[in-house]
Order: C-alpha cells, then sequence, then structure tokens
C-alpha cells in the first residue's frame, strides 16, 4: 500500500478521547525499544511520524495514527523495562486493557518481537492475554536484518515455539531498514478489513 495520507489524530489516555467513527483499528504492542515507532515510519514511508527515541518508556499514551482516511494505527506503550513508577506502569497496563478489550473497531493487534531473541515473558504474557480474549494477532519478527538469512528459519521456529503460536496468527519477518516483510505485513493488516 502506497501512503499519502497520514495524521496523528490524537494521544489519548481515557476512551471518551478514542476517535469517533468506524474505521478500523491495529493497535501495535510490544516491548520498550523493540521498533514500534520504526515499523509504523516503514511501514507509512515517513522517516519521523512516529518519534523514535533510544530511552525507553517514550511512548505513554495511545497514539491513533489515521492513514488514508482507512484506517489508524494506534501506538500502545511498550511493556517491560522502560523506567516509570510501579503505579505509573499499572496506570498504562488499565489503559491498553481498557483499549484492547472494550473498543469495537480495534481489528487486529499487530505484537512486535525481536527476532535476534526468543520473545521475552513479557511477549509471552501478551500474546495469551490476546489469545484469552480472542483478539486476532498479526506477529512482527522485526530486525531480520540483524541475522544472517542462513539463521532466519531457526530464529522464527524459536519464535514460533515461545509464543505457542495459535493456528491462523501470521509472522512476519521484517526490517524497517531493508523494507523486508513490509508488503506482506500490508497484506495482512488489508485481510483484516476488506
Amino acid at each position: 500500500m502506497k501512503v499519502h495520507q497520514v495524521e496523528l489524530v490524537i494521544s489519548a489516555v481515557r476512551p471518551d478521547q478514542y476517535p469517533e467513527g468506524d474505521l478500523p483499528e491495529f493497535a501495535l504492542a510490544g516491548r520498550s525499544n523493540v521498533g514500534k515507532s520504526s515499523f509504523i515510519n516503514k511501514m507509512i514511508g515517513r522517516n519521523s511520524m512516529a518519534r523514535i527515541s533510544s530511552k525507553p518508556g517514550k511512548t505513554q499514551t495511545l497514539n491513533f495514527y489515521k492513514i488514508e482516511e482507512t484506517l489508524y494505527y494506534v501506538d500502545v506503550p511498550g511493556y517491560g523495562y522502560a523506567k516509570v513508577s510501579k503505579k505509573e506502569r499499572e496506570a498504562w497496563g488499565k489503559m491498553i486493557e481498557t483499549y484492547i478489550t472494550s473498543r469495537d473497531q480495534l481489528r487486529a493487534v499487530i505484537l512486535i518481537v525481536d527476532l535476534r531473541h526468543p520473545p521475552s515473558n513479557d511477549d509471552v504474557m501478551m500474546y495469551d492475554f490476546l489469545k484469552h480474549y480472542g483478539i486476532p494477532c498479526i506477529i512482527i519478527a522485526t530486525k531480520a536484518d540483524k541475522i544472517p538469512k542462513s539463521k532466519w528459519q531457526k530464529h522464527l521456529k524459536v519464535t514460533r515455539e515461545s509464543l505457542n503460536l495459535a493456528e491462523g496468527d501470521e509472522l512476519i519477518m521484517f526490517s524497517s531498514e531493508t523494507g523486508l516483510g513490509k508488503d506482506k505485513a500490508w497484506d495482512a493488516i488489508k485481510s483484516f478489513y476488506r
């Protein structure tokens, strides 16, 4: 998909702030600094729409990006090692849980994991949470360009097995550097709203 029009509509923390209308939404989840912003920027063909930071915990709200007047990407706070208070982390968790479990427009969660490492306990917990609520999931295994091609299948197998991937959930290798997996990711997303 060629993207010409992107707009950050709102950074929300409560349901009454979510955008109105019935455009399909795709939430991006992943641990802090896994590459959610880089994924968004590569998918929409922009360098700096989603702010990239080397400091974990930069995203603290639900950021709704409207794309081509067709759909929303919803960037949610990263989980894991962000240096924030326990109280703040719990508030983020509640905010994310409320959005994911109650938003009718949510079509799927795009779970971003780092292909170089086995999924973390937090990744597994997030995936299990999505399965528990019956929420479709697209898994993006990013940073593929950092691994030799000869080891891709081995790393994909570890990711599949660690998450105990359910039938029908797609696992896509991705690189925000080279664009590997971009078209496949768009195809997976489009399959939820055609």
